[in-house]
């Protein structure tokens, strides 16, 4: 049987590199805290478990649109939460979280062979996998002058970034939407660790101030996995462009690409209600207090303005670190899964149960440096 030639040009699943790693820190005989994917292992809150069970009463199909509830939850939550004014409730898509969503969008968009698709130089490993997927050109960079004149279909854009936490400046933003502009480019923000801002205040690429009320050319993504604990729903959004999100919604509805009528209940609870994030922000840092200053005291150089990771380095090759934390029983994930750039680094997750965290820190003030 032929293998469709997209397929045969996948790399292998990046966090399999960590198996060896992950059966090391098993071994510790306080047993493994696991800092190397962030998946939430708080509590979903009850008014969203509620919403879910109200919502279990849904023998039709949904449609790939979503509710007008869920859709105008979401624009309410973007308009009260982060000022992003002016985008209709029809200028928005449910998603099946926002992995399937960003492997999925450069095919969707049309993408194919002899197409450009930039991302970060460090980078969430799907936005490559998506551009592989199509047939298109994957290209890395972080500047628009690095680029030069060639033909550029699809930038994303992520910040907070996964994984060093960066946050890109309004003034940053404005200037990458007006370049797209003048060539044609669409530009895909991923916005999943907004509500997450640390040291810094992460801001939408839809804002006014970034562009100018006119949403045309842009898209922007967001996910409720995080910040309400709802990675187990498959819940999230894409809205901006009407032109374009109309038609994602044509293509997704020959796809059959709909989110469950029971998870837009519980995803219009999630985003009625404030009060949840900012308790499940003040777990988070909580979290990320203890861990870098045990990272710090262990010799590390941590980086993170915002978002659910911390960046960190001490000079050497990033398995090696990922070793040298096994060795203590933690698990953490190597900066190369993310591009070249990451060679030196290692991210560490804020995604464990706080009995765990402390327990990292204290193997990490224990016996941390070399």
């Amino acid at each position: 049987m032929r293998v469709p030639a997209p397929v045969t040009r996948l790399p292998d699943f990046p966090w399999d590199s960590l198996l060896p790693a992950r059966a090391r820190a098993a071994e510790h005989p306080d047993g493994i805290v696991d800092l190397s994917v962030g998946t939430p292992v708080d509590r979903v809150p009850l008014p969203i478990r509620r919403a879910l069970a109200d919502g279990s009463e849904a023998p039709g199909y949904p449609t790939v649109h979503g509710t007008p509830a869920v859709r105008g939850a979401y624009t309410d939550w973007l308009e009260r939460a982060h000022g992003v004014t002016g985008l209709d409730p029809v200028d928005v898509m449910p998603t099946i979280g926002s992995k399937e969503f960003v492997a999925s969008l450069p095919a969707l968009l049309g993408l194919r062979a002899g197409d450009a698709v930039v991302i970060p130089e460090l980078a969430y490993p799907t936005y490559e996998i998506g551009a592989i997927m199509a047939g298109a050109t994957p290209v890395r960079s972080d500047s628009l002058t690095a680029l030069g004149p060639e033909r550029i279909a699809l930038l994303w854009l992520n910040s907070p970034s996964n994984p060093t936490g960066k946050v890109l400046p309004v003034e940053h933003l404005a200037k990458v939407v007006a370049w797209a502009r003048s060539r044609g480019t669409v530009v895909a923000s991923d916005e999943c660790y907004i509500d997450l801002g640390w040291e810094s205040t992460p801001v939408s690429i839809l804002h006014p101030e970034v562009c100018g009320g006119d949403h045309t050319g842009l898209l922007a993504l967001h996910s409720l996995s995080k910040r309400s604990n709802m990675a187990g729903y498959r819940a999230g959004f894409v809205s901006g462009d009407p032109a374009i999100i109309g038609s994602l919604i044509a293509a997704r509805r020959h796809l059959g690409a709909m989110v469950p009528t029971p998870v837009q209940s519980a995803a219009a609870a999630a985003l009625e209600d404030d009060a949840h994030v900012l308790a499940q922000r003040s777990r988070y840092g909580r979290r990320r207090e203890i861990l870098r200053n045990a990272l710090d005291g262990a010799g590390f150089q941590v980086m993170s303005e915002a978002g659910l990771y911390l960046w960190c380095t001490r000079g050497e090759p990033a398995m090696r670190t990922v070793d040298w934390f096994a060795e203590r029983g933690i698990l953490v994930g190597p900066g190369t899964i993310y591009g070249h750039a990451g060679m030196n680094h290692v991210r560490v997750a804020l995604t464990a149960p706080d009995d765990r965290v402390d327990s990292a820190a204290e193997r990490l003030e224990r016996r941390g440096r070399r």
